[in-house]
């Protein structure tokens, strides 16, 4: 027995000592991000209302098409189309949607749509669904070049949209002032949340640290902004440098995750990617993309596996680190890529935790002493008060986004989050797996829902 308890103290001093020291690593990595932003906030004032978002521009005139990619989405093309061509102020500017020729009732909803609005055009790619949203998108790129043929016209630049995306009426403006000055213009993206307690509020959470924080810093120190793959515009001109460096195709249809390595690209080549906050002047509400996202445990471990395999495995090989000595680029790139070490600490985390248990209970049991101190007592320290410090910032960036109810939430719902990462990590090793086997890879798409006509205002 006694042999037996002391490879059960040495087992969870091990693991412990493991997870310890790498949440502290990471727990410094997120840190660092932090105070770059708290010191910029510092830098712009935090009297003002808005320091964190640039002034608001005055829009010159500009062609625009907006592209959306549809795979069985015939529950939300229907509304998400209306929605957007009402508010859309420019009568010239045209909405591509992307279906494919086996997906007969997403046709039907987006040709209903294009009878009410003659800017919507429905194009039917010529491969049967699913491929990739990336071989959708150059379908839609083809299109749009064949009709600016036809017409004589000349479309300055595009706008990427999900099929659930619900937009808002002034990024048309917002797109129109600064695409001048830059290749590419990202808006932030808000997920709308259905249930706090459960999965759709913790996409909230993270998304609000994501794009209140990290973009934000990632463009202030210089490194590669990657795209969200919704409420992004980029120049035609750009797009079309792009396509002739790629054989005709902008958007590479091998890849999972093709607006991540888009604006990687994009940065690389010396053309600005501009991370836009901005606040609508008649009503103060940020402008940005807002949509339902996963609800349901295992559709977003799914999605976030397709995320995680594209970018923190496939795209370790697919783009490799980008500038030679440029510290904040490979410092990002390394924040990109983390996620499958994080996974391995998260789960001797976990494993420890369980381990403490079990020895705790059979030491109380066997009314034997435990083995001392699992960890030295500074580590244990800076590990619990970054912990905390992770808390706070991640409550306090879904205050500022959604209200303190929210902000209160976002701590509980920071372990759903690890719950679903947990279960994407497999998905996306699988996955992987099979990419290094030579399978091709499909659009692996989620179920989406259209808000109601009170959450689209």
């Amino acid at each position: 027995m006694d042999f037996l308890l002391a490879s059960l103290d040495g087992a969870v001093r091990e693991v412990l000592l493991f997870a310890a020291t790498g949440l502290l690593i990471g727990g410094i990595d997120d840190l660092a991000v932090d105070l770059c932003f708290l010191l910029w906030r510092l830098k712009q004032g935090f009297a003002q209302e808005h320091a964190v978002d640039v002034s608001f521009p005055q829009p010159a005139s500009m062609t625009m098409a907006v592209f959306v990619a549809a795979w069985h989405e015939a529950a939300v093309i229907g509304a998400m189309l209306a929605t957007t061509a009402a508010r859309l102020d420019d009568p010239a500017c045209r909405i591509f949607v992307g279906v494919y020729p086996n997906d007969p009732e997403t046709i039907a909803a987006a040709e209903r749509a294009a009878e009410q609005d003659t800017r919507i055009r429905v194009i039917v790619g010529p491969r049967p669904g699913p491929t990739t949203k990336a071989d959708c998108l150059n379908s839609l790129w083809s299109a749009l070049c064949r009709d600016d043929a036809a017409t004589g016209r000349q479309t300055e630049a595009i706008i990427i949209h999900d099929a659930e995306d619900v937009v808002h009426a002034a990024e048309w403006r917002v797109f129109r002032a600064l695409l001048p000055h830059h290749a590419v213009v990202q808006l932030p993206v808000l997920p709308l949340i259905r249930c706090s307690w459960w999965v759709s509020g913790h996409y909230a959470d993270e998304f609000a640290y994501a794009h209140g924080i990290h973009q934000p810093i990632r463009a202030l120190l210089g490194a590669p902004v990657p795209l969200a793959g919704t409420g992004c515009a980029i120049r035609s001109a750009t797009v079309v440098e792009i396509a002739d460096a790629c054989g005709g195709r902008p958007f590479d249809p091998t890849s999972l995750t093709e607006d991540y390595e888009l604006g990687l690209r994009v940065s690389a080549s010396g053309r600005g990617v501009c991370f836009a906050r901005l606040r609508d002047p008649t009503d103060g509400s940020l402008i940005a993309v807002r949509a339902y996202f996963p609800d349901r445990f295992w559709a977003a471990a799914r999605q976030k596996a397709r995320w995680m395999m594209g970018i923190a495995l496939a795209g370790w090989d697919r783009v490799g680190w980008g500038r030679p000595w440029a510290v904040a680029d490979h410092w990002m790139r390394m924040r990109d890529r983390r996620a499958p070490i994080a996974i391995i600490v998260l789960t001797a985390a976990y494993a420890a935790i369980l381990l403490m248990s079990v020895t705790a209970g059979v030491h109380w049991v066997t009314a034997r002493p435990d083995g001392g101190r699992h960890l030295a007592g500074w580590l244990w320290w800076a590990t619990v008060s970054l912990l905390v410090w992770r808390f706070a910032v991640r409550m306090a960036c879904t205050a500022s986004a959604y209200g303190w109810r929210e902000g209160c939430w976002a701590a509980p719902r920071f372990l759903i989050g690890n719950a679903v990462a947990l279960a994407a990590s497999w998905i996306a090793l699988h996955r992987y797996l099979q990419w290094l086997r030579g399978a091709a890879p499909v659009w692996d798409k989620t179920a989406h829902r259209f808000p109601n006509a009170e959450t689209t205002r």
